[in-house]
């Protein structure tokens, strides 16, 4: 990243543990090209991808074992499968390399000056450690430290929000021949509309599967038989890959936890401090982009740093004011692709609104793009992304408007053709009714005009409609005119009624 502020950086995780949770969990995230190009800025775009596995669609398991695909985008997009131990492995093997970086580990933030830019620490052994620098840069989470001494020292603005719904991390082992248990180049999804069960591939060839569901119902589910008649119920599919026994134990050792949903305002003070990542913008899991959208916040600080020359107080309050309306909304649609993932790939509405959004694209491929492609596969701004989104629902809620008025009309219009050249049809019956054409008091040869309203009012009796002309008994002759709304009727009374 930028090298402006002086002769060393020093990175020193408030938060770093390693342990033997770390080796048996895989923390799985969808890593996409908004977090590539952070990456490739820095070099090490092949070597994180070497370890990526990718993700061409999302495939719907549904309850009766069925499974369809829903493509992300186009043949050549998709997001990759990473292992958010071996990334982190990645970029501080690379830190260590660089001449100008010194890390710390097992450092924890006790204060920290933003008058002066002291920070003072507490070793793992107890010592206090204090380290003044140039600018101190919080990524230390979603219970940032540094966010907590903001709250105290500045006016922030700041939203914390626990959703209902937990989640639990469960495993889908390699089958015996060491493969893969399912399809591997998709995000597979178990959609139940209230909740729903994800799983990501591995380089091992196991599954990361990952049950996200409201906490009441977790608590329903208290023993052993208890995973097992929900997960016959709503997952049955899912048993044969997990395994019965490995089922049990591992549902019986974990615990679902939480998902919280942070937003606040502003991500600077001065020209001594900055927050970003989960620490600025903590989401829900669900689109995808907590990371990669905390990797483009260093490319969008990294721009402000070179627009304007390195002037840290300037270049700062440029970068809250540039990211904040995108990181907001980023959070807001992080909760809204919940219920799309969970609920809407159900519907059939919403399959045939991609159907239609994809073929929009690929005739308007600039000027009209898909939301999940705004956000995923491109750079345009997060809140922007909402904006556009919007207003293609005004034009589809039109077209449909349009497409209704036009099917009434054009009924209106069929409706009143039929009723001039045939019979009526009533929306009781359903079937068309007989009217009279031949009043007694006619004289036998007499021919009269009649508009077909006029003849709609006369009382019904033996009138049939055979597809190409008016059969009436009694009747010679009969003509429609061009336009078909008047009928010429000759009457003869030498015709015997039938």
């Amino acid at each position: 990243m930028h090298q402006c502020l002086g002769t060393q950086t020093v990175i020193q995780p408030l938060r770093y543990h390693y342990n033997e949770g770390c080796e048996r969990k895989k923390y799985k995230s969808g890593f996409c090209p908004v977090g590539e190009r952070s990456f490739k800025t820095v070099g090490l775009e092949e070597e994180v991808l070497k370890t990526a596995i990718p993700m061409h669609a999302r495939m719907i398991h549904d309850l009766d074992g069925t499974c369809h695909p829903i493509p992300y985008g186009k043949s050549d997009q998709f997001i990759n499968s990473v292992d958010r131990r071996l990334l982190n492995e990645v970029l501080l093997t690379a830190a260590e390399r660089n001449p100008l970086v010194t890390c710390h580990f097992n450092h924890k933030l006790l204060k920290c000056d933003f008058n002066t830019g002291e920070l003072t620490f507490m070793t793992k052994e107890g010592k206090e450690v204090k380290n003044k620098v140039d600018l101190i840069v919080g990524n230390d989470g979603a219970f940032s430290a540094i966010r907590r001494q903001m709250m105290k020292d500045t006016l922030l603005d700041y939203n914390q929000e626990y959703i209902p719904h937990g989640y639990m991390e469960l495993t889908i082992p390699p089958t015996s021949s060491n493969d893969f248990a399912m399809g591997v180049n998709y995000l597979h999804i178990w959609p139940r509309n209230e909740f729903m069960m994800i799983a990501l591939p591995n380089l091992d060839k196991s599954y990361t599967l990952t049950l996200f569901m409201p906490f009441e119902n977790f608590n329903q589910v208290k023993n052993e038989d208890d995973v097992m008649d929900f997960f016959q119920r709503m997952f049955p599919d899912s048993i044969p890959l997990i395994g019965e026994k490995f089922l049990k134990e591992i549902y019986k050792s974990s615990k679902a936890l939480p998902m919280v949903s942070i937003k606040c305002s502003p991500y600077h003070v001065k020209d001594k401090v900055v927050i970003m990542g989960d620490a600025a913008h903590a989401m829900v899991p669900f689109y995808g982009q907590g990371m990669n959208c905390g990797f483009e916040d260093c490319i969008v600080l990294n721009d402000m740093l070179d627009k304007h020359s390195d002037d840290l107080e300037l270049a700062l309050k440029a970068y809250t004011e540039h990211r904040n309306p995108d990181a907001k909304a980023i959070v807001d649609l992080a909760m809204y692709n919940y219920v799309e993932m969970r609920k809407s790939v159900n519907s059939k509405m919403f399959l045939l609104r991609k159907k239609i959004d994809n073929m929009l694209h690929w005739i308007f491929p600039n000027s009209w793009v898909p939301l999940y492609t705004m956000v995923s596969f491109s750079r345009e701004r997060y809140h922007l992304c909402i904006t556009k989104r919007k207003q293609q629902d005004k034009v589809l809620s039109s077209f449909i408007q349009v497409g209704v008025v036009s099917v009434m009309v054009g009924g209106f219009l069929l409706l009143r053709r039929l009723n001039q050249t045939t019979d009526i049809v009533t929306p009781l019956q359903g079937r068309i009714q007989k009217r009279p054409v031949i009043p007694e008091e006619w004289s036998p040869g007499e021919r009269r005009v009649f508009e077909p309203a006029e003849l709609q009012q006369r009382p019904m009796d033996g009138c049939e409609f055979c597809g190409e002309e008016l059969r009436f008994p009694r009747v010679v002759s009969e003509t429609v005119c061009a336009m078909g709304s008047i009928i010429y009727i000759t009457c003869d009374w030498n015709v015997e009624q039938n």
